[in-house]
């Protein structure tokens, strides 16, 4: 199910701009769609980073099948050796168990999100190793549906918002910021249709 506010958004961002209604037009009764509880799915954030999407998927289904579930208590009780045996690095198994333990010692307030800002919530990610900026942006777009969110170091919105406006030249970081605040408050929706403009298959984080 889309969101709540997805045609709001999409009809906002096309009337005030003819390149985005172009864009909108072509996907209709398409958006975001949630999928996977927090834990799972920033562990699976960790798991593919700078590996191919075939890859981590591998790595992903042998460490799913090596725990009873995917939850924090089930990551910390199991050993080192069986998780590098998923084909995790040491270093994503150190990245893994910190998730881990920020969300078994509180320090992780899924609870409290909805009260939060976009602002604290990716404090709050950045907090554990090897979860960077980006990385909690995403997760804030594609987990929890938050509709302002403007990843400005995203390469696709880049190269997407370089093609329509300026030319195919990519913008500088604070040309794109200035050029994304004709689409507040609806930023990840427009973003969202950036990135189908370059490639119409959406990917699932």
């Amino acid at each position: 199910m889309l969101p709540s506010y997805w045609q709001q958004a999409a009809s906002e961002i096309s009337r005030s701009d003819r390149v985005m209604a172009e864009i909108v037009a072509r996907y209709p009764g398409r958006g975001l769609i949630s999928r996977g509880d927090p834990f799972g799915t920033l562990a699976r954030s960790i798991v593919g980073q700078q590996i191919s999407v075939k890859a981590a998927d591998s790595v992903w289904a042998r460490f799913v099948a090596a725990l009873p579930a995917v939850t924090p208590a089930n990551v910390l009780a199991c050993q080192t050796e069986v998780l590098r045996a998923c084909g995790l690095s040491a270093r994503k198994v150190e990245y893994i168990g910190d998730l881990a333990r920020h969300f078994a010692e509180g320090q992780i307030h899924v609870d409290h999100w909805a009260s939060m800002s976009d602002a604290e919530i990716i404090a709050e990610l950045t907090a554990v190793r090897g979860i960077g900026v980006w990385t909690a942006e995403m997760f804030l777009i594609f987990n929890q549906l938050r509709p302002d969110v403007f990843p400005v170091d995203d390469i696709g919105l880049q190269k997407a918002v370089a093609l329509h406006y300026f030319d195919g030249q990519r913008p500088a970081r604070t040309a794109l910021l200035e050029h994304g605040e004709r689409w507040r408050p609806w930023r990840s929706v427009a973003t969202w249709y950036l990135w189908r403009s370059l490639d119409p298959l959406p990917v699932d984080y």
